[in-house]
């Protein structure tokens, strides 16, 4: 794939501001809003996220592991998922950052990053 920044996709369940202070700083962030898949199953979430190439950042540890455990044992790829802590937008955003400015998007597929 080559593809040097990871481009993200936030799951329903994250604070859309957070798209919003990435995005000012230059990266490519697209919500489970704009694209309408409000509601969608988590599966859905990470098979559309994949589709696009991007990343998925959600604060739902339990369900995403367990998808990532079921793409490595169907030996599926996916663009990297970002489970993060609930935090206030700014702080989320800046752990965020923090990982974007230390990954490639090559680096993050196909693993599991908590912030």
């Amino acid at each position: 794939m080559s593809q040097i920044f990871i481009d993200l996709y936030l799951d329903e369940d994250v604070n859309v501001l957070i798209a919003d202070l990435v995005r000012a700083r230059g990266f490519r962030v697209t919500t489970t809003q704009t694209v309408g898949q409000t509601g969608a199953t988590d599966a859905s979430q990470l098979d559309f996220a994949t589709s696009q190439g991007k990343a998925i950042l959600t604060h739902n540890r339990v369900h995403f592991e367990a998808l990532a455990q079921r793409y490595f044992e169907e030996k599926k790829t996916h663009s990297g998922i970002i489970i993060a802590v609930r935090r206030p937008p700014k702080d989320l955003s800046r752990r965020i950052l923090i990982l974007l400015d230390s990954m490639t998007a090559d680096e993050i597929a196909n693993q599991i990053r908590y912030i």
